[in-house]
């Protein structure tokens, strides 16, 4: 008897119907599901600049066809709560408040200093109008004006802006990521029918302290995992993302490939990228 009653607890329990905003939910998870859209970034550590003693302010570009960040494309559409990364920073654009600037080919240093209007993102985007022919009724054509929308899908790299340091405080190599900037691939229809040279495109740029709190909340879609507990701002404070440096803090604001060629841009890259690690290594004694 207390087996079946126990059983029958087991079922209610896990029948429960509860109410919210949208109506009523039937509860089919055995666990209580906590929102990832309540949480907060947890706060950095506080440095003071008396205690730094090393600072290098890198660029990293970051593809999204490299299967360990195919978390920051997918989903291409918003569903079941999941939205891309590029979907997550334009809505916080658009109905969110978050700044948008102005990205320049040449604009190491200079990112966050001239705002963006959201007609402005769209054309970035590849949002544009185009005058076509309709045949009409006479048998003739009429010109009409067809707005052709951006697609997100184009946005398949980013630049991270970071800065790395050694504080002597807490005896650690930290990190803070600075910007954001989300890359177009897109070609040139005219010259190019066939897609086999690839343009890019800087799209704009947003400040990563000012996006946080919206990353936080916004949920990474693991295809083996059907847990929301990753946000954006985990992959990215938990370095779950594989980039390569093309750029250090420079007077000139040059990028490695203006002063390297070949095989050796990418040596002069993995040695800027060593130099991070071997600087505090080179601290202790063993």
């Amino acid at each position: 008897m207390k087996k079946i009653f126990g059983v029958f607890i087991l079922i209610v329990s896990l029948g429960i119907i509860s109410y919210a905003q949208e109506g009523l939910r039937v509860v089919t998870l055995p666990y209580q599901e906590i929102t990832i859209k309540g949480r907060n970034p947890l706060p950095y550590q506080y440095v003071r600049e008396a205690d730094i003693m090393w600072a290098k302010i890198v660029w990293r570009r970051v593809e999204l066809s490299q299967k360990m960040n195919q978390i920051l494309y997918f989903p291409t559409e918003p569903a079941a709560g999941y939205r891309s990364l590029i979907d997550v920073l334009l809505d916080g654009i658009h109905n969110r408040g978050l700044n948008a600037y102005v990205a320049n080919p040449r604009d190491a240093g200079q990112e966050f200093e001239i705002p963006m209007t959201e007609e402005e993102i769209h054309k970035k985007m590849g949002a544009k109008t185009e005058v076509k022919a309709v045949p009409n009724m006479e048998g003739g054509y009429d010109s009409v004006t067809v707005n052709i929308p951006y697609d997100p899908t184009s946005i398949k790299s980013y630049i991270v802006k970071e800065i790395w340091f050694f504080d002597k405080q807490r005896s650690v190599m930290d990190f803070r990521i600075i910007g954001l900037c989300p890359i177009r691939t897109y070609y040139d229809e005219k010259t190019d029918p066939e897609h086999a040279n690839p343009k890019y495109s800087k799209v704009f740029w947003v400040l990563y302290s000012e996006a946080r709190p919206l990353l936080a909340r916004s949920p990474v879609y693991l295809p083996s995992n059907d847990l929301k507990a990753l946000s954006y701002d985990d992959v990215f404070q938990k370095r779950l993302f594989s980039g390569y440096i093309f750029m250090v803090s420079d007077p000139k604001r040059r990028e490695i490939a203006d002063y390297e060629q070949g095989l050796n841009v990418l040596l002069r890259a993995q040695q800027e990228e060593n130099q991070i690690t071997d600087f505090e290594q080179s601290l202790w004694e063993y």
